[in-house]
């Protein structure tokens, strides 16, 4: 049997692989991402892992391929407009209430108040936020899920980038270790578990709505955490208050939870694979 139709073959057996994937990936981000387009991509890197496959790396092709083709959605993703222009902006208007409601209170601001400060109803605000939200978590489990075991399959992947990667995801796993609580089990209830808001709500004795404002909360922790950490130029402001210094507590907890050889020697976040 010729090189080329061994490929072929191996491609065809393979291609419920992709369907798997572009599942997977479509329970994580908006609805308006087209699975067609997904598969396209996935086929495409179905197709070129088939090609540059070398079985005397010993590893196996489907974990060569899977990587390949995982990298391929998020690239695909990556050049997607997560949400249209009006959702944008109204996106920013509901965080500059959120911030001009946390100082003017002191705590944060529940949806009904959000929503009563921008003259709109609390499910417009849960709508606009919901892409949002996914395209943030979908960022974390990005690279939370794509781990050194498949990037040492990545023939450009240098030792720098793998220590790199791993060093995020430790970050990762210590910014969620020290969130309060509720905030944690919100995150890894309804991120990682991936079971429903009304479950999450009865287990703490709250409302959805209460769920969905911890679920924001926790995501804006989160992100200006490990900005703050690993790309302070994307990191919020620093503020005066009780809040602020409460957001800076945070901060520094996320540093003392380990070191730079603690973080690289992380190997799940909550049960992710993320190191060989």
């Amino acid at each position: 049997m010729s090189g080329e139709r061994r490929r072929e073959d191996t491609v065809r057996a393979h291609m419920p692989l992709v369907g798997h994937l572009v599942r997977e990936m479509l329970a994580r981000v908006p609805s308006h991402v087209s699975r067609d387009d997904l598969l396209s991509a996935g086929y495409a890197a179905l197709v070129a892992a088939a090609r540059g496959f070398d079985e005397e790396r010993g590893v196996p092709f489907a974990r060569f391929a899977a990587a390949r083709v995982r990298g391929a959605l998020l690239d695909e993703l990556r050049g997607l407009d997560w949400a249209s222009r009006s959702v944008r902006q109204r996106a920013r208007r509901t965080d500059s209430a959120r911030q001009e409601l946390t100082a003017e209170l002191g705590r944060t601001p529940t949806i009904a108040e959000v929503a009563e400060r921008m003259g709109c109803s609390a499910e417009d605000i849960e709508s606009a936020d919901d892409d949002v939200q996914r395209a943030v978590v979908f960022s974390l489990q990005g690279f939370a899920t794509a781990g050194a075991e498949d990037m040492v399959t990545e023939p450009g992947v240098g030792p720098e980038d793998m220590l790199i990667r791993r060093e995020r995801v430790g970050y990762l796993r210590h910014a969620i270790d020290a969130l309060p609580d509720r905030l944690q089990a919100v995150i890894r209830g309804y991120f990682f578990e991936e079971r429903p808001m009304a479950q999450i709500a009865v287990e703490l004795g709250v409302t959805e709505s209460r769920v969905s404002q911890l679920r924001s909360e926790a995501l804006g922790l989160l992100k200006d955490g490990l900005n703050t950490h690993l790309d302070p130029g994307l990191a919020a402001a620093a503020k005066e208050g009780c809040v602020a210094r409460r957001r800076s507590a945070y901060f520094e907890s996320i540093a003392d939870r380990g070191t730079l050889r603690s973080r690289l020697a992380v190997t799940s976040v909550d049960g992710l694979p993320v190191a060989a």
